[in-house]
């Protein structure tokens, strides 16, 4: 009777819980709200968006009510999902002037420093706006520029063949996915945190993989829940980071000098009452950086390492391209940004790897006064949900869609404005674009360079719902040159 009893528990709560962040604004007002369905009472239609997959949630009812822009009623929130590339147009085109970042109440409780609410209300209202605070500390100081992503370069090609020399030598077959997640993951923590000794961090891999699938949850915590899981990821990730925060701070206390990456900056910065950021939103926000800097660029390099390998000819070239730069170097030199700024075609595969599974699937805004779209009414405080992927398997943008084709990024090509957007547009474009172009690109550049490898699982099955994965790691054999 216990799971019964427990299950009885689960159901109950998750219906108060809906209850209690059901949406406060009303369309009772508005009459020409855009096609679409509410779905089931409370509930709505969040269940099959979670579980079915964002793209395909959101490709059947473009199909069904309007290729531009449906209604819908999702993690609690009525939404308006706006697609294709008048949708996106419109939202990149008016970020804090129609519409502002919004996130789900799942994150915001795992993000703890990045919830904004009522502190007299027993049930804080699921929503959020940026601070200045956050804008400033994370996207001013240039470290994401490419004169500062240059200086990194070298320490991420070292940090690249030292991965592949721990991991992939000598194997004659790996998982590619679990390994390109602690590669990332290695190398965010060299970036955001300046620390050599990264085994500090990626020994929480999976803590961070239940952070990633919590981000966007029904936040139940009960023993078993996604969001139960994830909320304990985040407190061994906090705990962690804290630790390497108060080794930052002694260290340049005996130094009299900060460090020079981005943890650093965040300690040694203060708000406009000259007041340091306490340790627990330092954690938080780094927490963001590491997870943001993680799990999409494993993502991406995942499938790009899946469609090379499915593609003989791809990888010819890819290898060709990878060699012409080899051979124009010392045997001890590292990579640098003249070298990135060759490898066109390799990343044309990675902009076609990234058109079939975007590494993220959308993101979310908010109305923030009543919108006017495509002859329809987004009533203010109604949430958006922008999606990557409206427009990728659309043939009238991408001819034969299910062909795998990088010359369609070949310079000089016709690409209809704002179809594709893997790494969003606007004000809000990615900072972290460059970052994971070069990530993708050394990782590419360094695996040609001693593996070519066979797909083991041709028709394995992707899961995820924001960010897709395959469901057995990507297995491959590896081939030594």
């Amino acid at each position: 009777m216990e799971p019964l009893y427990l299950t009885i528990i689960v159901i109950v709560t998750t219906i108060v819980l809906i209850i209690l962040t059901y949406p406060k604004n009303s369309s009772s007002n508005h009459t020409n709200l855009p096609p679409g369905s509410f779905g089931w009472p409370i509930l709505g239609e969040t269940l099959e968006f979670l579980f079915g997959k964002p793209d395909k949630f959101v490709e059947k009812r473009m199909k069904k009510y309007s290729s531009h822009v449906f209604k819908t009623r999702i993690l609690g929130e009525n939404v308006a999902v706006f697609c294709g590339p008048i949708g996106n147009k419109f939202i990149f085109s008016n970020e804090q002037k129609l519409v502002t970042a919004w996130r789900p109440y799942s994150l915001q409780k795992l993000m703890r420093s990045y919830q904004q609410s009522d502190q007299t209300s027993p049930t804080p209202t699921p929503t959020l706006k940026p601070t200045q605070n956050e804008t400033t500390v994370i996207r001013t100081p240039g470290f994401f520029k490419p004169e500062a992503l240059a200086r990194f370069l070298g320490v991420m090609d070292m940090t690249t063949k030292q991965q592949l020399k721990t991991h992939w030598e000598g194997k004659s077959k790996v998982q590619v996915y679990p390994l390109s997640k602690i590669f990332t993951l290695a190398l965010a923590s060299r970036f955001f945190l300046g620390i050599e000794d990264y085994d500090c961090v990626t020994k929480l891999v999976q803590e961070f993989d239940d952070v990633s699938l919590g981000l966007h949850c029904i936040p139940l915590n009960f023993p078993g829940t996604i969001f139960n899981r994830a909320s304990k990821g985040a407190a061994a990730i906090r705990k962690q980071i804290i630790s390497i925060i108060k080794e930052k701070k002694a260290a340049a206390l005996l130094s009299g000098k900060p460090g020079r990456d981005i943890l650093s900056y965040m300690i040694a910065s203060t708000d406009s009452s000259g007041k340091f950021m306490p340790e627990t939103e330092l954690a938080d926000k780094v927490m963001g950086l590491l997870t943001a800097g993680y799990s999409t660029v494993a993502s991406a390099l995942t499938f790009v390492m899946k469609f090379v390998g499915e593609r003989p000819d791809i990888y010819n070239k890819i290898l060709a391209e990878q060699m012409e730069i080899a051979n124009s170097k010392k045997p001890d030199d590292t990579l640098n940004w003249d070298d990135i700024q060759k490898m066109k075609y390799s990343w044309n595969v990675a902009c076609e790897a990234m058109r079939f599974f975007p590494p993220l699937q959308g993101t979310f805004r908010e109305a923030i006064t009543d919108i006017s779209f495509e002859g329809y009414t987004i009533p203010k405080g109604w949430k958006i949900y922008w999606t990557v992927s409206s427009t990728n398997k659309n043939p009238e943008y991408f001819p034969n869609p299910e062909k795998f084709d990088p010359t369609r990024y070949e310079e000089g090509s016709a690409q209809v404005p704002f179809t594709y957007v893997p790494f969003g547009g606007g004000p809000r474009l990615c900072p972290g674009k460059e970052y994971a172009r070069l990530a993708i690109l050394t990782f590419l550049h360094n695996v040609v360079m001693k593996f070519k490898w066979e797909i083991m699982l041709l028709n394995e099955k992707m899961i995820g719902d924001m960010i897709p994965t395959p469901a057995q790691g990507l297995p491959v054999l590896l081939k030594p040159h």
